[in-house]
């Protein structure tokens, strides 16, 4: 059996933390956070990423 291997550990300090906390907690969710305001936040990030990467292809590209 393969075994799985650990997560590394993200290194986030604290006012980060706290500030995407903030962002994405909800009292009304089960859970304590709004999934849809976390998925939108990861998805926006995400695509700001790919746009920079697609700008650093284009600028080795040339």
């Amino acid at each position: 059996m393969l075994a799985t291997p650990k997560p590394k550990k993200m290194n986030i300090d604290q006012e980060t933390y706290d500030e995407i906390e903030q962002l994405i907690h909800s009292s009304e969710s089960p859970v304590g956070i709004d999934a849809k305001r976390t998925h939108i936040i990861i998805i926006h990030k995400l695509i700001q990423i790919e746009k920079r990467l697609d700008a650093l292809s284009a600028l080795q590209a040339e």
